[in-house]
């Protein structure tokens, strides 16, 4: 299951590319993290859900949220990935919960892990008249700082959505992340994973600081709403394209990162990975992309 499930996950080999080194705003230990070779300017992520919600979940994200439809990956004769692009990235809709994974949806504030996917548009009127033209109901949009308006909504499958107005709006996602240690947690993606911490927003729709960080066209944004919530480490993922997968898997090692699944391939298709989770449970998932081969065609 998990090595299927690995193949739909990265799914495409991706143009090498990466951000400029980690700059640490002034509230961060001045910690020069050990970046991992990034082959791709973002990252990918993913949603599982179970495969009741399939259908209405592809007419959302491709109807209302207005993504775009890639090819799905047929993982085996009963299951799909279902692939849809965002800028360079993608967002993966995996029907079929995962085995060992706490689900709790809910309220962003509710539990910890990843409560809510961002995505930013330029033109309010134009996304309400296609959540309209889906047959969903028009967000409302109120102020959240900075210029912006946000609304939030639920996919079919009942995880939020945040809908963010900005003129400026360029293709990318923002990944909501309600941590129990803010300190942990921010360490974890500074100096760990080595994205760029950049300085914290108010975000008055959530009513919280984030604190963002971000590898080209995707941002991870956390916040903290107490120590004691239920974890929800299942219904939502981030997956990197790096270049080393065995320095990421010595490192979470050393570092005794937690290990959802070791490191492991599938030599038919080049693909090699190891599947870390942060303080939080949140999949880390870590994938390498080997040469194409004439056999595979991968």
């Amino acid at each position: 299951m998990h090595a299927r499930l690995a193949l739909g996950l990265l799914a495409i080999a991706l143009p090498m590319s990466g951000p400029a080194p980690a700059q640490p705003d002034a509230a961060a230990p001045a910690v020069a993290p050990a970046r991992p070779a990034f082959a791709m300017d973002g990252m990918n992520v993913y949603r599982r859900f179970e495969h009741a919600h399939t259908a209405k979940m592809v007419a959302f994200y491709d109807k209302a949220l207005g993504l775009k439809s890639l090819s799905p990956i047929q993982l085996n004769a009963s299951q799909q990935m279902i692939l849809f692009g965002i800028g360079g990235g993608q967002i993966k809709l995996a029907a079929g919960l995962k085995d060992g994974r706490s689900y709790h949806l809910g309220g962003v504030h509710e539990a910890t892990g990843i409560r809510l996917f961002a995505l930013s548009y330029p033109d309010e009127a134009a996304l309400v008249a296609r959540f309209r033209a889906a047959g969903e109901m028009a967000p409302a949009f109120k102020d959240m700082g900075g210029g912006k308006r946000g609304a939030l909504v639920k996919d079919p499958a009942g995880f939020t959505i945040q809908l963010v107005i900005d003129t400026e709006a360029t293709p990318g996602v923002d990944v909501g992340v309600n941590v129990s240690d803010l300190t942990r947690s921010r360490a974890f993606y500074r100096e760990f994973v080595g994205l760029e911490e950049l300085p914290p927003v108010e975000d008055k729709l959530l009513g919280v600081t984030k604190y963002p960080f971000r590898n080209g066209e995707t941002t991870i944004s956390l916040w903290s709403k107490g120590k004691n919530l239920p974890a929800d480490t299942g219904s939502a993922g981030i997956q990197y394209v790096i270049g080393n997968v065995d320095a990421v898997n010595a490192r979470a090692l050393a570092q005794n990162v937690a290990v959802e699944e070791p490191l492991g391939g599938l030599p038919n298709f080049s693909i090699r990975f190891v599947w870390l989770n942060d303080p939080d449970g949140v999949t880390n998932y870590f994938a390498q992309q080997g040469p194409r081969t004439a056999a595979t065609g991968q």
